[in-house]
């Protein structure tokens, strides 16, 4: 049976990337370290939340791309995702789009860990596949919109 994990630190989560085959920078920002990544061309930020009770070791952590919207976004574009995804949400934070996955790790094995991974990775393919799909089809229904004859809903004034 393999042991359990109660907690990751920064050092723990680099060395499950790099397993993978990521390749991964530690920065630190005010105090606060994250690991950035990216998965083909896409980047990413690992996030760390709640602390354990080992110095620099954490019992969750964020999965986090964001991307800088240019233009409106189509409506409904977060609200879609989320209520047709389990695992990973949509919010627009100021100009960017925001996809999170949280992860807790007390009590899992190393297995749960590199699932998540796998499970982070396949959701940001299906993100840009999302985003692309949902503004293509935002575009098919404006153009349909413009093109559709106008109605004109005034009743006439009967006849005297």
């Amino acid at each position: 049976m393999s042991e359990l994990i109660t907690s990751v630190t920064p050092q723990s989560l680099t060395e499950l990337l790099q397993e993978a085959g990521y390749r991964v920078n530690q920065t630190e920002q005010n105090g606060i370290v994250q690991l950035l990544s990216a998965s083909q061309g896409i980047g990413f930020a690992v996030r760390f939340g709640n602390p354990a009770a080992e110095q620099s070791s954490y019992v969750d952590f964020t999965y986090s791309c964001a991307l800088r919207v240019q233009g409106q976004l189509p409506e409904g574009l977060a609200q879609v995702w989320n209520a047709s995804r389990r695992f990973a949400r949509l919010s627009l934070q100021g100009e960017f789009l925001l996809m999170e996955m949280d992860v807790v790790v007390a009590g899992v094995g190393a297995t749960h860990l590199r699932s998540q991974l796998e499970l982070w990775d396949r959701l940001l393919q299906e993100f840009i596949v999302y985003l692309r799909e949902y503004s293509q089809q935002a575009a098919q229904l404006q153009a349909q919109a413009e093109d559709a004859p106008a109605v004109d809903t005034r009743e006439e004034a009967p006849a005297l």
